[in-house]
């Protein structure tokens, strides 16, 4: 989905809600310069757009002896729509799989797996990513630790 043309007041907006996505209609309207009921209207306007998908917590890092991140190429037998169409639906049941991209380049998708340890992730690979349809090669990196999560889009800033 292409983000829908922002004025500078709605990526303040996003920007604020990116930081803070509990932050009061009160608190928005006053950090924008708005009435309360101006800002709720260009919130909900917001996200009839697509601009705004949905709210979310975002969950504290358990540490880097919690879990085990996992940067995976797929590349599929065939590139046809029916093998990508298989390969994600199939992806999109896997629990572990927190991020999934179709690509370009030599790989046709670069998934981000979270799991316990090594050995969880020896279970997910051959439980999981080796079964699903098309799959013909996986190459896997572990990451060692992370350097920048969480960044706003670049089309919310000025």
């Amino acid at each position: 989905m292409q983000p829908p043309v922002l004025d500078s007041l709605a990526r303040k907006m996003l920007r604020l809600l990116r930081a803070d996505g509990r932050m009061s209609n009160a608190d928005l309207a006053a950090a924008i310069g708005l009435s309360p009921s101006a800002c709720l209207r260009r919130l909900r306007l917001l996200e009839s757009s697509g601009a705004i998908r949905g709210y979310t917590a975002i969950l504290a890092d358990p540490g880097p002896q919690s879990r085990t991140v996992v940067i995976v190429q797929i590349t599929l037998e065939r590139q046809t729509e029916d093998a990508f169409n298989r390969f994600e639906a199939a992806v999109r049941q896997c629990p572990e799989v927190c991020e999934c991209y179709l690509m370009t380049g030599v790989s046709d998708y670069l998934i981000r797996v979270e799991a316990r340890d090594a050995a969880d992730y020896e279970r997910i690979h051959k439980e999981q990513l080796s079964r699903m349809p098309g799959v013909a090669r996986i190459q896997s990196a572990f990451a060692i630790r992370t350097v920048v999560r969480g960044t706003a889009p670049a089309w919310v800033e000025d």
